[in-house]
């Protein structure tokens, strides 16, 4: 008999926080459980939405302590987040690091378990009903760290099946904002096509996928979306514009049309737990030969090697 899921529900009471699982998280600084954590209903993430937040992998080896990949690069995206939605920072990075780390010693296989995925978000905070911004309110602060759940080695060997779709989400869509209905609704687009991820287009030309960056490679060349107001800037981007850079393949940011993405010799996902995912089938229809390319194999295996460098510098 297969281990049960930690993260799946524990009971079909009709009482939904028994169903949550008793695992730590992190409000307003203690460590509670997801079952006890408790906000006001006037938080303004609850009613707004009014919050950012972030996502960032920790990566660890047997003996070793995990330690997060590309931590300044999320730290900078968390200020720009908070600085756009005029939010103070209430921790330090340094603080935010051992926040992380004191969730995943308050899991109680955390020995278990290497990889983690700290999730963290701030809302302005709790304040009577109002769309204007209250001044001095103390921002809620609401933390998780959990197993990371990436893709299967299936779908690393084989790629992923994704669908196409127009982006109908604002455009500050490079504030890595709470207010995710829009991603929520375009992801399930995906989900019912038995897909991993749907592809958007503005105006005709690539965006992003729901929860995910995506690249486009042409002629050897990796190519993504510029860097703007529609495009939520992955921590990813200056990953693989590295990695490119170190592995000698060409890289460029432009707007690129849909009609190129369809022509293109591969296509490929990245985010912080999917790393570089190949995709092999868009509508139906084979990327390239239906296989994943070579660039986007030699980009995940520099992905693998700079997450070793974690413990070797």
């Amino acid at each position: 008999m297969a281990d049960p899921d930690p993260l799946a529900p524990h009971s079909m009471s009709p009482d939904p926080l028994a169903r949550l699982p008793s695992l730590p998280c992190h409000l307003n600084g203690e460590i509670t459980t997801l079952r006890e954590a408790r906000i006001s209903p006037l938080d303004r993430g609850f009613i707004f939405g009014d919050g950012v937040y972030e996502g960032i992998p920790l990566y660890g080896q047997p003996g070793r302590a995990p330690r997060p990949f590309r931590f300044e690069q999320h730290m900078a995206r968390l200020e720009r987040s908070l600085a756009e939605t005029r939010t103070p920072n209430p921790h330090t990075a340094a603080e935010w690091a051992r926040m992380a780390l004191d969730l995943i010693a308050a899991h109680a296989d955390a020995d278990h378990v290497l990889d983690w995925f700290f999730y963290l978000q701030v809302t302005r905070g709790v304040a009577l009903r109002d769309h204007v911004m209250p001044p001095g309110l103390t921002p809620t602060v609401f933390a998780t760290c959990l197993p990371m759940k990436p893709p299967t080695p299936e779908q690393r060997a084989r790629g992923v099946a994704c669908v196409t779709a127009d982006d109908f989400r604002w455009r500050k869509a490079h504030i890595k904002s709470i207010s995710l209905l829009g991603a929520v609704l375009a992801r399930q687009i995906s989900f019912d096509q038995d897909a991993v991820e749907t592809v958007m287009f503005r105006d005709g030309f690539l965006s992003e996928a729901a929860a995910s960056n995506v690249w486009v490679v042409k002629g050897g060349i990796v190519m993504g979306p510029p860097k703007d107001n529609l495009v939520l800037e992955g921590v990813r981007y200056g990953a693989i514009e590295e990695l490119c850079a170190q592995e000698g393949i060409g890289f460029e940011l432009r707007r690129i049309p849909r009609a190129e993405v369809l022509a293109a010799d591969e296509l490929m996902l990245s985010s912080a737990t999917k790393e570089v995912l190949p995709i092999t089938t868009l509508d139906g229809h084979p990327v390239g030969t239906g296989q994943p390319g070579p660039v986007t194999q030699r980009l995940y295996a520099a992905y693998q090697r700079a997450k070793q460098a974690l413990f070797t510098t």
